[in-house]
This record gives C-alpha cells, structure tokens and sequence, in this order.
C-alpha cells in the first residue's frame, strides 16, 4: 500500500501564497507603470497623441498624424537577392500581396498638399504563411529627435499658440537650441519642398531594424523605396489646387501601375543603429530586394488600408527591432489612436463607415 503523501507544513504553504502574491502585485505594477498609472507625470502614448490631437485640431475618427491620405494596392516582387541576409520567405524570389497608404505627415485631413514637405508610404505586406510585414516610410532622410520624451517636447512647442493659432516662435527657437541632435533634419527642411506626385518620392525607413539570416546572424539595415520611373516635367499642381496628390496618382495609374525599388542598406561598424537623427553614409552596401508594385487606389474612407494599423514592430520571421526607442514609442502610439479611433466611429454623423485613424 502506498504511504500517504504528506501535507506541507502550514509556513510552506504561507510561502507558497506568498510568492503568487508578489507576482501577481509585480504583474500589477508593470501593467500600472506601463499605463502611467503609478507616475501621472511620466510621458504616455495617451499623452503622445494628445499631443498630436491638439497640434491638429479635433477631427473624430481619423488618424491623429497622416490622416490625410489614399489608399492604394499591388504586390512586391523579390528578386531574390536579400534571401541569404534573412531567412523570411518575403524576400525570396516570387510575389506577395501588399496594401498601402500615400499620406501627408500631420493630423489635419483637410489640409492643402503643399502645406508640408514631407510625404509618407506605408506597406503592409501579406506572406503566405500568414505573417505580416508592416511598414511606415516618410520622404526625409533623418528623424528630427531620437527619444520619445524629445518627439512629445517638440510636439508641444510647435503647437498653434491658442491667442494665434500659430507656433509662438520662441518656444520652437527654445526647443531646437536645447536639442543640438535637431541639426540634421533643420539643415534639410531648410531647403525641402513639397513633392508635385506621390509617386515621384523616394521614401526612407529612417529607423534602423534587424534582418537575421538562416544561421541566426543578425544584420542592422535602414531601406528605402525608390521610384524606378524618373520625374517627367515638374508635375506642379494647378494654381490654387489644395488636393492635387490624389488626383495625380489617379492619373497616373491610368496609365500603367507605378513601382517603387525596395533598397536595403546594410549598416557598417560603428554605424549608429539606435538614433534616427544621424544618417549612414551614401558609401553603404545597398541590395536591391526587389519592387514594390501599385496598381490600385481608393479613397481612404472605405479603402483596404482603412483598418489597418501600420505598427512597424509587426515583422515576420527574419526581421526585427533594433533598439530604437522611437520604434517601440510609435508602435504604442498607433494603439492608443487605432483604439480611438474605433471609438468614435459610431459618433460620426451621416456615415456608414468610419473615416480614418489608424496611427
């Protein structure tokens, strides 16, 4: 016959109840601290978007940045190249599905296509295999800060004064002196003008990511799309046209599908992996990984890419994060709005489908 097993004794069973205590008070506070919770003063992705929201004004259910946009459809074409430097299946030669967006940067969607310099182009692109990648390009060439504490100050003191409704220039003159890391992206906005054509960008990740190969290296690259087909004419748009971006997109699909180049650029030693505002020499080893392909456009009210949210940490197998913590601050981010956005939906007046806000 089998002896009995033991009961432990009671002081065991103290310690045992003891220890899930902790854990789940441990388990509590993560979640209180990650919510701010615990320090009202920290800086939040609620208090990010915020941020954006009063920079741009209230316009319920769409994206508090980019939301003035199209959606558009195609495909990516691997060439095959970039297999040996990450084993996801993406990059192998053949074809997958992607759905996009062309955008402005800013939260007003009814602002004038030539208000700002900067375009923007996210992909999310649909494996086989049911994983994603999703990703989000702008049209410069270097991030303005490096930490998200500095995006929120610099969103703050460029903000319309309410007595104005303009930046008060000193508090932006303030912020640019206390940040010398700003010096990049000033030099180049200096001279940046309003693109004439979505298609005519090229489009950067800025941030750095991973890609790890078959044997488990890893290898930081930044990329970037560019367009195969040259400028024809300056493409400007007629006097007074606040909406030409659209319209020219749509004439040029007309005619044929539009392709972009997807570039990968491999960093060097020593290249700066985790800050956005410094950029890597023009010298870099570059891998042509294939072509993006747009065949399609719809308006982004009840477009494909209405409900996608382009997380930038979402990757496939063979990518990942780097230790940028503007990465991981965007990807939280486009929660916050994403889960607004869904909010007010059913607030709009005399609309069966939500508009747009998914950043």
């Amino acid at each position: 016959m089998q002896e009995p097993k033991k009961r432990p004794p009671p002081a065991n069973v103290a310690g045992r109840w003891a220890l899930i205590g902790l854990v789940v008070v441990a388990a509590a506070a993560a979640f209180a601290y990650v919510g701010g919770w615990l320090t009202p003063s920290r800086l939040t992705p609620k208090r990010v978007v915020d941020a954006l929201q009063a920079s741009s004004g209230e316009h319920p259910g769409y994206r508090r940045n980019h939301a003035k946009g199209i959606c558009v459809g195609g495909y990516f074409e691997a060439s095959g190249a970039l297999a040996k430097y990450s084993s996801s299946p993406l990059f192998a030669s053949g074809r997958t599905p992607v759905v996009g967006r062309l955008a402005l940067p800013g939260g007003n969607p009814y602002a004038a296509d030539s208000s700002v310099p900067i375009r923007s182009f996210a992909l999310r692109f649909d494996l086989a295999d049911g994983e994603q990648w999703r990703t989000g390009m702008n049209a410069m060439p270097v991030f303005p800060v490096s930490t998200p504490q500095a995006f929120y100050d610099l969103t703050v003191a460029t903000s319309p004064d309410p007595a104005t409704g303009k930046p008060n220039p000193d508090k932006a003159k303030a912020f640019f002196m206390s940040h010398p890391e700003t010096g990049p992206f000033l030099g180049w906005i200096k001279t940046a003008k309003p693109a004439p054509s979505y298609v005519d960008e090229t489009y950067q990740s800025i941030n750095a990511f991973y890609l790890r190969d078959a044997n488990g290296e890893r290898h930081a690259v930044r990329w970037k799309v560019v367009p195969e087909t040259p400028v024809a004419g300056d493409g400007g748009p007629a006097a007074g046209d606040t909406d030409y971006l659209d319209a020219d997109l749509t004439r040029r699909l007309a005619q044929g599908p539009v392709r972009w180049h997807l570039q990968m650029i491999l960093a060097a030693p020593g290249d700066p992996v985790d800050d956005a505002t410094k950029a890597w020499p023009d010298d870099r080893q570059t891998i042509d990984a294939g072509v993006v392909v747009i065949d399609s456009a719809q308006p982004q009210a009840n477009g494909p890419c209405r409900d996608v949210n382009y997380d930038p940490t979402i990757l496939p197998h063979g990518i990942e994060i780097s230790g940028d913590p503007i990465i991981v601050a965007r990807s939280a981010a486009y929660a916050v709005s994403y889960l607004r956005r869904t909010g007010e939906e059913g607030h709009l007046p005399g609309t069966a489908h939500p508009k747009e806000d998914q950043r």
